[in-house]
This record gives structure tokens, C-alpha cells and sequence, in this order.
């Protein structure tokens, strides 16, 4: 019976069977409820046992199965025919009907087929404009012979559901464009709707995620300082930010997006080159990614990544660089506001930490108020400063904030040594990533638990007068902007810390000055009060007096005059050395016989005094100093020490170290800390208490110091000048 026609009888019932499949075909917009509705009625209509449609992938040339029934396991198996090949593939390639009237002896792709017993199967082509786009087809299980009538109506069929196949597809189409622009729209708007970078992509990240159906979205943005993605925010992959993941550019996943600026997608992750091993951690099997741009230059990527096995798409790469390009934009204007209020901020801080510096002279008082704030304004756990203590070339623990045992300790870094001994012998910031990796001085640094640390020198006038240090006991990476805030503040501190200690310096002066009056004026009295009263007394009773008596006021007028007189030179000699009025005059001399005449002059005689200095010993130094120091220590060692007394000296370390030494109970442990101290002296002392302090201000004088050496039987003194090589 030719195609064309249908057996007397059927005619009407065909006609109605066709309307209710055509209804069907034109009732839904949406494809999936389309093809389930089409797919039973055909069945039905053509006393069937199953019907299928498979959809042409033009991509991959290969027919998809897209709905069936009665043979489900072709869509949940995902089947793919090639064009060209098996039953549905020839009926897309040559877009003609074909009839298998026995299915086991036909070439068949789909296995499906013949296990699901089927016997006997019609196809038909889905074509629309001379385009075919998929293949419909039913089935028998028990044998059938499918006549011309069958394959009409089922062309017709096909027809009619390939225009509405079609009209679904664009309505999907138009809908998946409209969400987009609404994804697209909900990115735009949560992007301009925050300044704050953290909140921002808080709240763009889940969207994100979900308008590509990923299960993880992260951005890393570019630390221009090291050249590295830093891990920022991330939603799926929190670890990423929480182990602060730090990728190389041009390195890995992401450093090939940022270096190339172009996206990449991962259909496997496991076969991939991927730096980052929590991408695998975490089962993410493909993903993608694209670059952050703004002004022409990555600032950072945007990925995303499923855990299931489904490939992202072109259409998901476009949209994906959409919302990077809005989210580009929307981060730097948020850094910029950001770098703004951190401007604005750093302003108000360091005008804070200047209005503190300018409120206070007392130092102690200036460090207790602007530690609290420097520790705030570098979000730190410490901050501490120390001091440097010139003669000692140390660093002293002077204010302490969280590690407050450096100062009860009285902790002393030596200078050029450890961290804070290095920041000040460089005069430059350094920076510890890691304290457990690093060299330091001060042990109270990891016993308090401090994981990074950043100090820099205290600077005035290019002269390192100490340290100022930060540290936190979580790690982190201390930026040039937290170096340069730093520094800032430090020079203020150093300008305060000046300012204060010449305060301190200058009350100390005053109170000197008035103690000076006060005990000079003491001390001459007492022999100024002998000498008046030794001469009023012969003046005004001389013709009353006898000889002895006579001679005896004589006696002590002369003994107090000459007290009187010595205490006045040494008061002039102090005054011409404060005032830095005695000129040196360094010669080179031969010390064994310059000492030698120096104890004959200033003790007579030389029975109990030992000489242990090299004969050829050849220095230079001012013979006035010499002088002036060896004499005073001599004169107080046969005075208040006990034979025999040692003079020594030796050329050591480009310095000349003199020593006096007796053997008598040494300087009083209450006298040591003011020995040099002008009118100091013991209970049972005689002189003025000005010798050992001239004897300082001369060995200062010439660039050099006089110390007590504690710990011998006896006192012990050292003279030390230094010695150009």
C-alpha cells in the first residue's frame, strides 16, 4: 500500500489521533514536559511498546537520547549514536524513514535495542527548514510490520514535534538569556552595592556558584610585592584562605590564568597540572577559571569547580568572565576605597601617636601611652621598644606592651646581634615571617609564642638611638605598608623620645648644678670658715696669744688655705671640662718611664708600687691625662687601700687599658653606683669627692673612660684610651 495512503475505515480516526498529537505538540514551551507527553501519546497512538527522540548535538555530530519511554535506560545511560551510524544515526544522515522489521538482524548501535527485546522499530527524522534536528522512533517487542500508514503518521508526528521542539528550544533559549541578564544584573548589583572588600565577595561568591551550578567559587587576588595569587575568599574551598594559599604567576591553574589572562578550563583535575594539592583534597573534578582585569591589568582569578563529573561549557566560560569583569571592577574600586580610608586612617594614627609624643617629656610616661596605640594602629599582639645604651653598645628593654617580660628582665641585645641588635647596627627595618626559623637575641620572643615579627630602628638625625618592634602569635606576612606605617611613626617616637631624654637630661643638669652649689659651697665653706678664723683669731687676739698658740693657728690657717686652694683648682678643672675648654695635646710617649715618674711625683716613693708594664711600650695619649687620672688613683690607693699596689698596662684592641690595683677591702658595695659622682665619697673619706670624677671627665675628655673593675681583693681602676691602628 503506497504511503500516501490509509485504509478505508481509519481515516477519521488518524485524523484525530494526528489532533491530539499535535495539540500535545503545541500546548508546551518547555522541552522536557514537551517530549514526555509527545513521546506517551505516540506510543499510544501507534500501539507501540516504546518511543524515544534523540537530539542532535551539532558540537559532537551525535545524536543524545533526550526522552523515552518504555526505554528509559537510553536517556539515564546518556546513549550517543554517531550521524551515520546504526538505526537512528541513518535515519539522521540520509533524513529518511526507516523500517527494521526484525531488530536482532539489523545494524543497531544502541545495545539498549536488542536487550530490551525490542523486535521491530520505526524511525522517523526530526527535520525543520532542511535541518534535521534528532530522530524519533518507536518499537515492538513482539513482530510487527510497520505499512505506510505507520510511517506517515508518524512523519507527521515527527513534523509537527520538530517545530515545537524547536519553539521550545528557542523559548529555553530566550529563558536562559533572560536568566542570564538577570545573573549578570544580580552580579552587577552586589558589586556596586559594596566598598568593602570582604563583604563583597562574601556575598558575590555564593551567587556565583550558584547561578554555574558549582560547588566551590574562590578568588585569589595578585600581591604585586611577591608576584603571587594570595587566596582572598572562597566558598567550598574555605581552606584555601584559611592556609593562606599563596600561587606563583605562571605556575599551576591559577598562575596560568593570571600570567596568560585568559581562561582555562580543567575537564579533569586529576590529569591536570595543579599546584594547589587541596584541589584534589577536596574531589573537585573539573573546573574553571578566568581572569580578574582592571585597567589592562590581572589583579587576580576567579574559579570555579564541581565535584561531579560535568565539564564546563563555553556558555558557562562567557558568563563566568561577565561576573569577573564586573567583580574586577567592583574589587578595585573597593581597594581604592580601601587604600583611601587606610590613608585616612594612617593619617589620623600617626597624628595620634604625634599629638601623645608632643603631651609628654618624661619618657617612661611617653612609651606608656603610645605603645597601646602603635599595637592598635599595626593590629599587632606586642609592642615594645628599646633603647640604646651608647657605653655599653646595648640595646635595654625599656617599655614593653604583651611581652612586658623584656623590660622586667631587663633584657640587653647586643648591637649587630639578634633581631632587634640587627635593625639597629642596619638602621633599616627587618622583617620575620617566621620566628621559629629565625635569628634571635631574646629568648622571652618564643617563650611568649610569637610567630612573626616586624621592628625598625628609632632614627634621629641618621643616628640609631634604638628599636621599636611589633610582633603577632599568629603568622603573618607584614606588608610595605605596614613598614612604611612603622617607620613613620618610629621617626615621631625617636623625635619624642629625643625631646624627652634631653628633658630628663636637662632637670638632671639643673639638679646637678643646684646640688653642686649647694655642696661646693659646703665644702668650701669649711675651710674658708678655718682659715678666717685661724687669722681673726692672731689678728684680733695676737698680743694675748703665745708662740705655740700662734703657731699652731698658723699652722692650720696654712693646712686650710691649701685645702682651700686644691678644692679650687679642681673645682676650675671641672668647669674648663664641662665646658670642653682643655685643649689635648696626644703625643706618642714611652708609658714605662711616663708612669715611673708619675708615682715618683705623686707618692714620693716607690717601695710598695710594681710597675708590670712592657719596657718598649710605645702610646700616645696626652701626658695632662695621664697625669691628672694615674695621679688621682694612686694617691687613693695609698690612701684608703693596702700595699702592694700594681700599676699595669697593656695594648689591646686598639686601646690602651691602664690599671691601678691594691690590695685593701675595695669600694663599698653602697658607693659603687655613685663612685664617679661629684662629692662622693665614704664614711671615712677625706678628700673633697671630686678626684675620680675629674679623673672621668679627663679620660672622657680624650675620647676614652675610667671604670671600676669589681670583683679582685682589693680596688681596681682602668684607664683606657683609645689607640689609632
Amino acid at each position: 500500500m503506497p504511503w500516501g495512503m490509509t485504509p478505508i475505515g481509519r481515516e477519521p480516526d488518524r485524523r484525530g489521533q494526528l489532533q491530539a498529537l499535535t495539540d500535545a505538540a503545541l500546548a508546551h514551551l518547555e522541552l522536557d514536559a514537551l517530549l514526555s507527553t509527545l513521546l506517551v501519546r505516540t506510543r499510544d497512538t501507534l500501539g507501540v511498546d516504546t518511543s524515544a527522540v534523540l537530539l542532535l548535538d551539532p558540537r559532537t555530530n551525535e545524536l543524545v537520547a533526550r526522552a523515552a519511554v518504555g526505554i528509559e535506560e537510553e536517556v539515564e545511560q546518556g546513549v550517543r549514536v554517531p550521524v551515520g551510524k546504526g538505526f537512528a544515526g541513518r535515519i539522521a544522515a540520509t533524513s529518511q524513514p526507516i523500517i527494521l522489521d526484525d531488530v536482532a538482524r539489523a545494524d543497531v548501535v544502541n545495545p539498549l535495542l536488542a536487550q530490551k527485546g525490542i523486535h521491530s522499530m520505526l524511525g522517523v527524522p526530526l527535520v525543520v527548514e532542511s535541518q534535521v534536528l534528532g530522530v524519533l522512533h518507536v518499537g515492538s517487542l513482539t513482530p510487527r510490520t510497520f505499512d505506510e500508514s505507520d510511517v506517515e503518521l508518524l512523519q507527521l508526528v515527527a513534523d509537527r514535534a520538530a517545530i515545537a521542539i524547536e519553539h521550545a528550544r528557542l523559548f529555553e533559549a530566550e529563558q536562559a538569556a533572560r536568566r542570564r541578564i538577570e545573573n549578570v544584573q544580580a552580579i552587577t548589583d552586589t558589586a556596586l552595592a559594596y566598598l568593602d572588600v570582604e563583604e563583597l565577595l562574601d556575598v558575590l561568591l555564593p551567587r556565583i556558584r550558584d547561578i554555574l551550578d558549582a560547588d566551590t567559587c574562590t578568588v585569589l587576588l595578585r600581591d604585586e610585592e611577591t608576584d603571587e595569587l594570595v587566596a582572598r575568599a572562597a566558598i567550598g574551598l574555605e581552606e584555601e584562605v584559611e592556609r593562606g594559599v599563596r600561587i606563583p604567576l605562571g605556575r599551576g591553574f591559577a598562575g596560568v590564568v593570571a600570567a596568560d589572562r585568559r581562561p582555562v578550563i580543567l575537564d579533569d583535575v586529576a590529569k591536570s597540572d595543579v599546584l594547589n594539592p587541596i584541589l584534589r583534597e577536596k574531589g573537585i573534578h573539573s573546573m574553571a577559571g578566568v581572569p580578574l582585569v582592571a585597567a589592562g591589568e590581572a589583579i587576580g582569578v576567579l574559579h570555579v569547580g564541581r565535584l561531579a563529573e560535568k565539564p564546563f561549557r563555553k556558555d558557562d566560560i562567557d558568563l563566568l568572565q561577565l561576573a569577573a569583569d564586573r567583580a574586577a571592577i567592583a574589587i578595585e574600586h573597593a581597594r581604592l576605597f580601601e587604600a583611601e580610608r587606610r590613608a585616612r586612617t594612617r593619617i589620623e594614627n600617626v597624628q595620634a601617636v604625634t599629638d601623645a609624643a608632643l603631651a609628654h617629656l618624661d619618657v617612661d610616661d611617653l612609651l606608656q601611652m603610645l605603645l597601646p596605640r602603635i599595637r592598635d594602629i599595626l593590629s599587632a599582639d606586642t609592642c615594645a621598644v628599646l633603647l640604646l645604651d651608647e657605653e655599653a653598645d646595648e640595646l635595654v628593654a625599656r617599655a614593653a606592651l604583651g611581652i612586658e617580660e623584656e623590660v622586667e628582665q631587663g633584657v640587653r641585645v647586643p648591637l649587630g646581634r639578634g633581631f632587634a641588635g640587627r635593625i639597629a647596627a642596619s638602621r633599616h627595618p627587618v622583617i620575620l615571617d617566621d620566628l621559629d626559623v629565625a635569628d634571635v637575641w631574646n629568648p622571652i620572643l618564643r617563650e611568649k609564642g610569637l610567630k612573626s615579627m616586624l621592628g625598625v630602628p628609632l632614627l634621629v638625625r641618621d643616628r640609631a638611638i634604638g628599636v621599636m618592634h611589633v610582633g603577632t602569635l599568629t603568622y603573618r606576612r607584614f606588608s610595605s605598608d605596614d613598614t612604611d606605617l612603622l617607620q613613620l611613626v618610629a621617626e615621631r617616637v625617636a623625635l619624642a623620645v629625643e625631646r624627652a631624654q634631653l628633658h630628663e637630661e636637662t632637670v638632671r643638669l639643673d639638679q646637678l648644678k643646684l646640688n653642686f652649689v649647694a655642696i661646693a659651697s659646703h665644702e668650701l665653706r669649711t675651710p674658708a670658715t678655718s682659715v678666717y678664723g685661724a687669722f681673726a683669731t692672731i689678728v684680733e687676739r695676737g698680743d694675748e696669744l703665745s708662740e705655740d698658740v700662734r703657731e699652731q693657728l698658723l699652722q692650720v690657717g696654712y693646712e686650710q688655705a691649701t685645702r682651700l686652694r686644691r678644692l679650687l683648682e679642681e673645682l676650675l678643672d671641672l668647669s674648663r671640662l664641662d665646658a670642653h675648654a682643655i685643649a689635648l695635646d696626644p703625643r706618642p710617649i714611652v708609658l714605662h718611664s711616663a708612669l715611673a715618674q708619675i708615682v715618683e711625683q705623686a707618692v714620693g716613693h716607690a717601695d710598695d708600687i710594681t710597675l708590670h708594664v712592657p719596657l718598649d711600650l710605645a702610646v700616645v695619649v696626652d701626658p695632662l691625662v695621664l697625669d691628672r687620672v694615674v695621679s688621682n688613683l694612686l694617691i687613693n690607693a695609698t690612701r684608703y687601700g693596702l700595699p702592694p699596689i700594681v700599676v699595669a698596662a697593656e695594648h689591646h684592641d686598639r686601646h690602651l687599658r691602664v690599671s691601678v690595683e691594691d690590695q685593701g677591702v675595695g669600694v663599698p658595695e653602697e658607693l659603687r653606683s655613685r663612685l664617679f659622682e661629684r662629692f662622693a665619697r665614704g664614711e671615712t673619706a677625706a678628700g673633697s669627692g671630686l678626684g675620680l670624677a675629674i679623673a672621668r671627665s679627663y679620660a672622657r675628655a680624650h675620647g676614652g673612660d675610667l671604670i671600676y673593675v669589681p670583683g679582685g681583693s682589693g680596688a681596681r681602676f682602668e684607664l683606657i684610651v683609645p689607640q689609632q691602628t
